[in-house]
Parts: structure tokens; C-alpha cells; sequence
């Protein structure tokens, strides 16, 4: 990579989205820098759940663009992620235990709300904690905002009282978005409840300018006034979103595709409220097999853990990085591609100039200090030697790939001995419990058959391009048409899957004897059985 000031120049001209937002970024202090001395990036986190794999991404984005932002600026940084922890628990996760606690404490601050797994003082410090382990597992540099803190502390106690002062301002805002039914009850502010802590969702009977105080009548009719500093409200997510914003002076923040309606609100509270409205950076949902939302409360969708139980964190970041702006389905399937994906990019990337090394998604991941891939075999490859050669560990998969590749081992490929014991995993979990093995049919067993003859009498050695072309000739000599309905075939016979890798460097790699002995089994049926 060129020295700073040349890389620089390369980044003012990348097309990767995020030196795109960075540079956009960058023009919002075009004409001088900003007078807290730093551009503030955040993220938001509702601690209403286990975080999901969505979470992981919204902060990798985020910490992409301030990365590049760093390349094309001096100015410095902050990232703060800021989690919603004072909000009421509006239902209950079914994904976790104790459910009868947690409907006992509906409405509560999910920082009020009992540990349900019985590890931290509260639930929303247990997601809190679940939040801040897999960013200091990936090393991210951020700060944390708690809201029971941010509003408990008095920190955000000046924008509270302008809320007060401003409110008509705020409530016009709000109610243009509101049905005429949900305007007669709508407030801005959120009162905790003094006795049960309930958050209750009431109208307000009065909003006092004079001493900063909310009057309301709680569900039993019995009158209330509170000062909406020191903890004791907070504020509806829509206003305290754009109150946030102003408060902190919060330059970025990106968001999924269903709060983008919402930006117009957010960003008019901001403003009303003294501040700038930050730059925004709309994704799309991550969404499970299914094409559903993933949703904390429901638990579908992969997580970070099962990720990275079958995969690299470096293959997941690829994952997220690849078209934001993209609705992206999170199932287990996704995995093979984007480990394979991202080691192409790494090999290619040692051969770019500076300009295609910034598109590189790899710059991004590794922050410009990208690896060498040390992985010898494609990862679906390791998939299906996992399953011909029914492997429980990672030491069986090394015995083919020794064979097929000498100088690699364990000791000088870390990340191929990783991806090997990876493999064994995704193989017996989620590969092995869903192959189906076919009979070949008439014209597919004469295919089968001329193509054992030919591996009987092969003299070429571990030659995957030789392989490859002798499988070809076989299935144009027995007149597939198409000629990928040959390979499925081979697919479906062999391996028990619909699709699968590169015929001819399978056989190099599994062997020339074992791929006979494969057929052999095959054309006896006993596959199937």
C-alpha cells in the first residue's frame, strides 16, 4: 500500500461504500472542524433480547466508515454504542428461561428486570455484558452508554429540561405522524412509576416549563407529578432518538431500512432541539431462512456464537460487509460461500494496485493490514471430504490434505487447521443430517461405470485439471445435455447434496483409489443404504 498521503489521494476516489460515506462525512465540517473536536459516530443497541448477529453488523459497518473516515481526515474520532436500557420490557423473549419471572415484571426498566439466567444484577446488565463481550472479542474500540446511566447521571438532564421547554415543538412534530386515535394519549415523555417502576405509556395533564416537572394520573387514577430529570422518565424511542442525537452532538449513525420513515422525526427533534442532524446511512434487514426479520425476542436468525462455532470472524465481517444495502437472508447455508469468498479476495488482494486494494472488502476487515490466506483447500472442498470420509476430527481431514498439498501442515497453515476443524463441525451438524443419496439411473450408471474404468488404468497422479477434463469427456461422451446435469448426477450419487465442487480436484484431493472405492459403493447401492 502507498505511504499516507498517496493513500489519501487513492481513498478521495474509492468507490467502497465506505470511503464513500466517510467522504460525505467529511463534508459536513468542509468549512470548519467541529468545535467538540472530535466527529462522533454511534450505534444503538435495545437490550430487549440476546443481541443478534444484526447487532455485530450494524457496529462493523460503523466502525468501516470512522476507519476510513481516519484515512481521509485528521479529525479525531469517537464511537460510543449506546444502549436503550431504561426502556420498559414491552413483551417477553421467548428465547430465554425463567418466563414467568419476566411477565411478573412487564413495563419494568429491563434494568429493573430480574437476570432470567440468574448471572447479573439485571436483565438489561446481562445483554448489556452479552453486548460488550462479542465487541471486545472482535476488537472493536468503542465507548458504552448505558440510558439508565445517561439519564439516572444528569448528563442528559439540559436536554430533558429543553424537551420541556420546547415541547410543543416536539408534540407538533410527533403528532403529524400519529393516527388521530393514538394523538389523544400520545406523550413524549415516558414516566417511571415512583411505587411499581413501571414505564407507563399515559398522556400528559401538564408539562411545567417553570420547574421542569410532568403531572399525569397512573392507571389507577391516582395523580402524579415527577421532575423529568434524575431518572425518573424517559423518553418515548422516537424523540429520544433525535434528543440523543442533540445531547452527545452525534455526527453518524446508520440504521436499519425500518426506522428510515423515521428520519424526517428524528432528525426534526434534533434540530428543534439546538443540534445538527447527523449523517445517516440506511441498511437493509438481515432476514433468516425464511425471508423474516430477524428479531431478538423470537431468537431466529443465526447468532454471533453459532457463526463463529462454524467459521472465522474474519468470514463473517466479509459477510457483512458485502452490499449493506442488500437485504441479506442469515442461515447456516451462507457460511461455505463467505469463508471461500472472502480467502479469494485475500489472495487477489497481494496482486492489486492501491485503488482496486481499497475496494477490496479485505482492506476493510483487517483495517489495511491484510494476511496472506494460507488456506489450501476450498472450505466447501473440506465439506465434502468431511462426508466421504465420514470425518469426526480435523486429523482425518489433514491425512488427504498432507497428501494432496505436502508442504502445508498444521503448524504452517493455522488458518486451513481452523477452517479443517470447522469443517468436521458444519459437516456433522448441518450437512450431515440432511444428505440424501440417490441410485443413479441407466444412462447416469454407464457414465458411472466408463468413468470407473478410466480411474482403474489412471496414471496422471493428483492432477485436478487432468481429473477435471477426463470427468468432462466422460459426461460429453455419454451426451448430458445440459452437461451440468452429469455433475449433478455425480453430486447426488457420491456426496448425497444437489450441488457441489470442482470434480476433478475432489478426486486429486479425496484419492484416486478412494474416489474408485466411492463409486464402487455407489453402483452397489450400499450409499443409499
Amino acid at each position: 500500500m502507498k505511504k499516507m498521503s498517496d493513500l489519501r489521494d487513492v481513498a478521495m476516489q474509492s468507490k467502497a461504500w465506505p470511503f464513500e460515506e466517510a467522504r460525505a462525512l467529511l463534508k459536513r465540517y468542509e468549512k470548519a472542524p467541529p468545535e467538540k473536536g472530535y466527529v462522533l459516530f454511534e450505534t444503538g443497541y435495545g437490550p430487549s433480547g440476546l443481541p443478534h448477529i444484526g447487532t455485530f453488523g450494524e457496529v462493523l459497518r460503523t466502525t468501516m466508515i470512522r476507519r476510513a473516515f481516519e484515512v481521509i481526515s485528521d479529525i479525531p474520532t469517537r464511537l460510543i454504542c449506546f444502549s436503550d436500557d431504561l426502556d420498559g420490557m414491552r413483551k417477553v423473549p421467548e428465547n430465554v428461561p425463567n418466563q414467568e419471572m419476566l411477565y411478573a415484571n412487564i413495563q419494568k426498566p429491563l434494568t429493573s428486570v430480574p437476570d432470567p439466567f440468574g448471572e447479573y444484577d439485571s436483565f438489561g446488565a446481562h445483554n448489556n455484558a452479552m453486548l460488550r463481550r462479542f465487541l471486545d472479542t472482535f476488537g472493536f474500540e468503542y465507548e458504552f452508554y448505558s440510558a439508565t446511566e445517561f439519564y439516572g447521571s444528569g448528563q442528559f438532564d439540559p436536554t430533558l429540561r429543553l424537551m420541556v421547554e420546547r415541547y410543543d415543538d416536539i408534540m407538533a412534530i410527533m403528532l403529524k405522524s400519529l393516527r388521530e386515535e393514538r394523538q389523544q394519549t400520545y406523550s413524549a415523555f415516558l414516566p417511571i412509576h415512583p411505587e411499581t417502576g413501571r414505564v407507563l405509556y399515559v398522556p400528559m395533564k401538564e408539562v411545567n416549563a417553570k420547574d421542569y416537572t410532568i403531572t399525569f394520573d397512573d392507571e389507577t387514577g391516582r395523580e402524579w407529578t415527577l421532575p423529568v430529570t434524575g431518572g425518573n422518565v424517559k423518553l418515548q424511542w422516537k424523540p429520544d432518538f433525535g434528543a440523543r442525537w442533540a445531547a452527545l452532538g452525534v455526527d453518524f449513525e446508520m440504521y436499519g431500512k425500518d426506522h428510515a420513515t423515521n428520519t424526517p422525526i428524528y432528525d426534526g427533534i434534533c434540530r428543534t432541539l439546538g443540534g445538527r442532524a447527523p449523517n445517516h446511512f440506511t441498511y437493509e434487514l438481515f432476514l433468516d431462512e425464511l425471508g423474516q426479520k430477524i428479531s431478538k425476542s423470537k431468537g431466529n436468525g443465526l447468532t454471533i456464537d453459532e457463526w463463529l462455532h462454524y467459521a472465522s470472524s474474519e468470514s463473517l465481517s466479509y459477510f457483512m460487509y458485502q452490499k449493506p444495502k442488500t437485504a441479506k437472508r442469515m442461515h447456516f447455508d451462507v457460511i461455505p460461500k463467505a469463508v471461500d469468498e472472502y480467502h479469494q479476495q485475500l489472495r487477489g488482494y497481494a496482486t492489486q494496485d492501491a485503488a482496486a486494494q481499497l475496494n477490496n472488502p479485505v482492506y476493510h476487515i483487517h483495517r489495511g493490514n491484510v494476511p496472506a490466506s494460507d488456506m489450501v483447500i476450498p472450505f466447501a472442498m473440506l465439506l465434502n471430504l468431511a462426508s466421504v470420509s465420514s470425518a469426526e476430527t480435523k486429523e482425518t481431514l489433514w491425512g488427504f490434505i498432507a497428501r494432496y498439498v505436502p508442504e502445508a501442515s498444521p503448524e504452517q497453515n493455522p488458518g486451513m487447521d481452523a477452517a479443517a476443524a470447522f469443517a468436521v463441525r458444519y459437516y456433522n451438524d448441518k450437512v450431515k443430517p440432511t444428505k440424501v443419496f440417490r441410485l443413479p439411473t441407466e444412462p447416469e450408471r454407464a457414465a458411472l461405470e466408463d468413468l470407473l474404468a478410466e480411474l482403474r488404468v489412471w496414471q496422471g497422479g493428483a492432477d485436478a485439471e487432468a481429473l477435471q477434463n477426463l470427468v468432462f469427456a466422460i459426461g460429453n461422451k455419454h451426451e448430458f445435455q445440459p452437461l451440468r446435469d452429469w455433475f449433478k448426477a455425480l453430486y447426488e450419487v457420491l456426496l448425497g447434496a444437489s450441488e457441489g465442487p470442482r470434480f476433478g480436484g475432489f478426486i486429486a484431493l479425496y484419492g484416486v483409489n478412494e474416489t474408485i472405492a466411492l463409486i464402487e459403493r455407489a453402483l452397489a447401492g450400499d450409499l443409499v443404504a
